[in-house]
């Protein structure tokens, strides 16, 4: 299938509430163009020097989102433009991320990734973590960040039970912050798993090769 079919397919299998994140790592621009012209207008990408190098040759009203682990060092290359950092997994990197926003005199949104997977090479804070950076953000420590929702990442394995537990542990803590304060986001499942993180409650999907096809890392 062709990229236009592609995302025409994952567009419709997506209830309306639910924001497609299409992950356009190591893609060529002319492919980001391509699915920009079909009308999308998010796109993830995991590595700052990527998203540094596409960002000029692409429309301007893009909003990129970082989903991929974040270096302290690199957030003042993306904090004139990115829109949301969805991968936040520390006090140190949001403390970072405050600092930077300022900088540019603009509010930087972001997710606090929750580490829900048995994987140890997955990254995220442990639910206490959370809850004291997003208690620390209601009393305002971090004045130039808005806190948009939660991410996850479920463990890479085919056991959907396995997968279905972990989304909804996330879904609970979601539910438990939004006692505080209203979350729009709960960003859970990618191109294998999103129909089970729908059903689990998730209303952002990050997309990759479900519509741009197999990834190249030949020259990565």
């Amino acid at each position: 299938m062709s990229i236009q079919e592609n995302y025409y397919d994952t567009k419709n299998r997506l209830p309306e509430h639910v924001q497609l994140v299409a992950v356009s790592k190591t893609h060529p621009v002319s492919a980001i163009q391509e699915v920009y012209d079909l009308g999308q207008r998010i796109f993830g990408e995991n590595k700052v020097q990527e998203v540094m190098e596409k960002y000029p040759l692409l429309p301007k009203d893009i909003q990129w989102h970082i989903i991929g682990h974040l270096q302290t060092n690199k957030v003042k290359y993306i904090a004139e433009f990115v829109d949301t950092i969805q991968s936040v997994d520390s006090e140190k990197l949001m403390k970072e991320i405050d600092k930077e926003a300022a900088r540019h005199q603009r509010t930087i949104k972001i997710l606090l990734q929750v580490k829900i997977a048995r994987e140890e090479s997955k990254f995220g804070l442990d639910n206490e973590e959370a809850r004291d950076l997003f208690q620390k953000y209601i009393h305002g420590d971090f004045p130039n960040i808005e806190i948009t929702g939660l991410m996850g990442m479920a463990s890479f394995t085919d056991d959907k039970d396995q997968v279905r537990g972990e989304f909804l542990t996330l879904k609970k803590l979601y539910d438990e912050f939004n006692q505080h304060k209203k979350l729009g986001t709960l960003s859970m499942g990618m191109s294998d798993d999103f129909p089970v993180a729908i059903e689990c409650g998730a209303n952002s999907v990050r997309v990759g090769s479900a519509i741009f096809g197999r990834r190249d890392y030949s020259n990565r």
